[in-house]
């Protein structure tokens, strides 16, 4: 069964009965399994005896997607077209803007069915094709755990403000997605699609920036979510409390690629975890992390439209930056220098290289990359800016409301204020003496050096 909260119905106009088949036009939630928005176009198509079209449209200018992030968004299209396939729907893609796609074929649809997007291009797509449609179109969220309507109807001030609201509602939300089968097939319907088997072949059709090379070290799709779950619950998760912060142990899920892409739902890695026997530090801190603090990033950017730059900060946090903007700097760096790793300080570099050879960045080092980026910056705003830009650009979780939510941080957002300070005025401060005193530091610096040298 599927919670009421997670429908929203977007218009007002009844399906349409002479329909060829019910459309669902999956592009947040890009998995087969553990979709709450299939399952209900699944449940609608068996109800009016019609068959399923899955719908997917691939926008060439996405605000700072490049051929990284569309390689491993083909590699887990991929599994999801085989996967929905064999359950007997038809899964189409095609080279257009995702809301001209959705209103194209939902003029032969009985009923359209939508993932929900916290960010805004997601989001004008759907208002654009709630304007357009002349059939029933229904919103179905599926990749938060509380809807985010339902836990909180504004946006929260901290971790502390939205657990409490979470906490009361997860019980009804941590249940499992149960997979119906499909009753009329649907192969046989004429649809044109845009061909992704031989992804190298489907990427060189594309008009997209081809600067940032994909990663060997994460593969796209559902199936290499869930091995990387299996091992991390198997091999790391015992670990976690007290790993999660040292970069050099092995301690993280790494789901976060996934999760951004939808190709894995929040839901199934929490009920996974919840199933390790025993209540235990490690799988609270990561439900904490997984649930909490990614549901509070989601608040952030529903209900905040400047989730992207420097004015989503609460006023505390911009009026002490403001004061100390004209502090004298230890030293500065242009874009182009941090983009480089050109900086004094070892550490922040190896971060800055380890994200822009594996496409991810320690979670503990992102937050001393975005603090060290406000520090060697002269302006906070531009700071702010070039955080956003670098993480956009190179981690393959970039533009993901987490993200946004974790550079926000770093500026103030969803803290206190702290002791006054140089530079950073109340806003919390970290250093390299820190780090050092957490986990060995050179080590890790000399651990990411090692990856200029593989091939």
């Amino acid at each position: 069964m599927i919670q009421a909260e997670r429908i929203n119905v977007r218009n007002n106009l009844p399906s349409m009965a002479g329909g060829e088949y019910v459309l669902y036009w999956m592009q947040q939630s890009q998995r087969p399994w553990y979709n709450h928005a299939l399952e209900y176009a699944i449940e609608e198509a068996n109800k009016l005896s019609k068959p399923l079209v899955v719908a997917f449209g691939i926008s060439q200018n996405y605000p700072g997607a490049n051929l990284r992030h569309y390689q491993f968004m083909f590699e887990g299209l991929r599994y999801t077209k085989s996967e929905i396939e064999k359950r007997g729907a038809r899964f189409v893609i095609q080279l257009k803007e995702p809301a001209n796609l959705a209103i194209e074929l939902a003029k032969k649809a009985c009923i359209l069915i939508g993932d929900k997007s916290y960010l805004r291009p997601g989001r004008s797509w759907r208002e654009m094709v709630r304007q357009n449609v002349r059939c029933a179109y229904v919103e179905v969220e599926s990749d938060i755990i509380v809807p985010v309507e339902a836990a909180s109807v504004k946006e929260e001030f901290s971790a502390g403000t939205i657990r409490r609201k979470i906490n009361r509602l997860l019980k009804e939300y941590l249940v499992e997605v149960a997979a119906q089968k499909i009753k009329v097939p649907s192969q046989k319907l004429k649809i044109n699609e845009f061909d992704i088997s031989d992804i190298d072949k489907a990427l060189i059709k594309l008009k997209i920036d081809t600067s940032v090379k994909p990663v060997r070290e994460f593969v796209g799709g559902q199936g290499q979510a869930l091995a990387r779950l299996r091992d991390f619950i198997e091999n790391k998760l015992a670990d976690y409390a007290e790993g999660r912060n040292d970069p050099n142990k092995d301690a993280i899920s790494n789901m976060s690629p996934y999760l951004h892409f939808g190709q894995i739902s929040a839901l199934q890695i929490a009920l996974e975890v919840m199933k390790v026997k025993g209540k235990n530090e490690n799988k609270e801190a990561y439900l904490e992390e997984l649930i909490v603090r990614r549901e509070l990033a989601a608040n952030f950017c529903y209900y905040n439209r400047n989730y992207d730059n420097y004015d989503s900060l609460p006023s505390w946090a911009k009026t002490t930056l403001e004061f100390h903007k004209k502090d004298k700097r230890s030293h500065t760096y242009s874009l182009e220098q941090l983009e480089l790793g050109q900086t004094y300080d070892p550490y922040w570099n190896a971060a800055q290289l380890q994200m822009v050879i594996t496409g991810k960045m320690h979670g503990y080092m992102r937050m001393y990359w975005g603090k060290k980026i406000l520090e060697w910056t002269r302006r906070p705003e531009k700071a702010y800016e070039a955080a956003v830009y670098l993480n956009d650009k190179y981690n393959i979780d970039g533009r993901d409301f987490n993200g946004y939510a974790g550079i926000a941080w770093c500026f103030g957002k969803h803290d206190r204020a702290w002791a006054n300070r140089w530079v950073f005025g109340k806003v919390r401060y970290m250093n390299d003496k820190g780090l050092e005193r957490k986990f060995d530091a050179k080590a890790y610096a000399q651990k990411i050096e090692l990856l200029k040298s593989i091939p």
